[in-house]
């Protein structure tokens, strides 16, 4: 019996998985006629008071602000990390903790979290210094999550999940045939973490530089720099042991300052009172 109860039987009372439809669905912004200062869309939040909490504070384990952070910095990408020990031995494992901080070069980090000592991803990617970081879509999800499993050293996720290994481009650890976009990664550095509290390791960061890339034939445009939503279908981490797929989304493209200001009044008054402040900034400097 799990921490969640009986699983199977509360999934069994649930409707069936539907993949889309259609294509990936583009609708209207919540608010279309938002103009600039007029904030939020709706007065919701002010029916609310904010709950402060200090992360260390007394009572407080970190298995609470695990939860907290995991449940609301969402959704998150899943870095599916696929590394060779020094032996050989293979591993495969999601990371939740997985984010691309730039793209020239190509970069991406992943948190390996844990107290009871490094995961078998960290060792080997700290020795070898290079992985793949392959993308979990919706077709694979059952088998992606189950090389989350504890097992041995020895146990190679591979065999566990019945996922396809293929031989990369750069490094030695393959990438996931199923994954529709795929990188094969070096390790630049990795900073480690430790508890303010205990003075114990936690966990370790690891920052990667993407030097090749896999995208499946049908998702990827054919000026090969822009990758089909509707065809990639990839899984989120939402918070406990939730997961979504993206469906539909709007498009907001990118405000210009210098149209804004000649366009509305509000923008062109918050610039008028910041040139103000400077001015009286530099008299009384001199």
């Amino acid at each position: 019996m799990s921490r969640h109860g009986d699983f199977k039987t509360i999934e069994a009372s649930r409707p069936d998985f539907k993949a889309p439809e259609k294509p990936f669905t583009y609708t209207k912004t919540p608010n279309p006629e938002w103009t600039p200062g007029s904030g939020a869309s709706n007065d919701e939040w002010k029916q609310y008071k904010t709950v402060s909490i200090n992360p260390h504070g007394e009572g407080r384990v970190p298995g609470d602000n695990y939860k907290l952070m995991i449940s609301g910095i969402v959704p998150r990408p899943i870095g599916f990390i696929s590394t060779i020990g020094e032996n050989g031995e293979r591993n495969l494992a999601p990371m939740s903790y997985t984010q691309i901080v730039n793209h020239d070069p190509p970069i991406i980090t992943v948190g390996f979290s844990g107290g009871t000592g490094l995961k078998d991803s960290t060792k080997h990617l700290l020795a070898s210094k290079e992985c793949t970081v392959n993308i979990i879509s919706d077709w694979f999800i059952e088998a992606a999550n189950y090389c989350s499993i504890n097992a041995p050293t020895n146990i190679s996720e591979w065999s566990l999940s019945g996922l396809t290994p293929v031989p990369s481009h750069v490094v030695a650890a393959p990438r996931v045939a199923e994954s529709a976009f795929s990188i094969e990664c070096k390790l630049v550095t990795h900073h480690n973490w430790t508890s303010p509290t205990t003075g114990k390791q936690t966990g370790t960061m690891c920052i990667l530089e993407g030097v090749y890339f896999h995208v499946r034939e049908d998702a990827i445009n054919e000026a090969r720099n822009i990758i089909d939503i509707s065809k990639l279908r990839p899984v989120s981490r939402l918070g406990g042991v939730t997961y979504s797929v993206v469906e539909r989304g709007w498009e907001l493209p990118r405000p210009d300052f210098a149209k804004e200001v000649e366009q509305y009044e509000h923008v062109r008054k918050v610039k008028e009172e910041a040139e103000r402040k400077e001015k009286e900034a530099e008299v009384v400097k001199n």
